[in-house]
């Protein structure tokens, strides 16, 4: 029974990664910004940073949203863009 379980949470963790888009576009209300969220998945590990609310979209995804996480998770980490012209590409 508990090999049952282990493989089951094991292919659970594996499909979400294997299936995770490689770089998302984010929409263009927001600038034109490509978040690459496969590399964001494995160098995190961690899906709770972004995904607070479980795996899936982030409804709240905005502006404020984005800068608030995302800007300062680079800037807590001190990597990854944190200027405008690092994500934003015209």
């Amino acid at each position: 029974m508990k090999k049952s379980v282990i493989v089951l949470l094991a292919l659970a963790a594996f499909a979400g990664t294997a299936f995770a888009a490689d770089v998302i576009e984010l929409p263009a209300s927001m600038g034109k910004v490509s978040f690459p969220h496969k590399m964001h998945q494995e160098a995190l590990k961690d899906c709770s940073k972004c995904h607070a609310k479980g795996p899936g979209k982030i409804a709240e995804l905005n502006k404020e949203w984005a800068h608030k996480t995302c800007k300062g998770c680079h800037a807590e980490m001190k990597k990854g863009p944190t200027s405008c012209k690092d994500c934003h590409k015209k």
